[in-house]
């Protein structure tokens, strides 16, 4: 069983969307299917609540900060899903 950073799934989805973790294949390699699932779900759980969230349409740096979380979080749902693709 992998640990996740952070303690737990949300948290680490957390980590994710805010840039303290970048995923990797690296870092998914102790991850068993079960567990890839539910990061993923946390992912696009969070992902979901970050595209809620409309900032002022004059606020550029909040835009901005925006796209990237939601940058971040498609990245790592993409890696998670060619991860449990990649596994026999």
């Amino acid at each position: 069983m992998a640990n996740f950073q952070g303690g737990s799934a949300p948290a680490m989805a957390a980590q994710i969307a805010d840039g303290y973790l970048l995923l990797s294949t690296h870092n998914l390699k102790g991850f068993l299917p079960g567990e890839l699932n539910l990061l993923k779900s946390e992912l696009d759980k969070l992902l979901r609540t970050v595209r809620a969230e409309t900032p002022p349409q004059d606020d550029a740096q909040a835009q901005q900060a925006r796209n990237r979380k939601i940058t971040r979080l498609s990245s790592g749902m993409q890696v998670i899903q060619n991860q449990l693709m990649q596994r026999p």
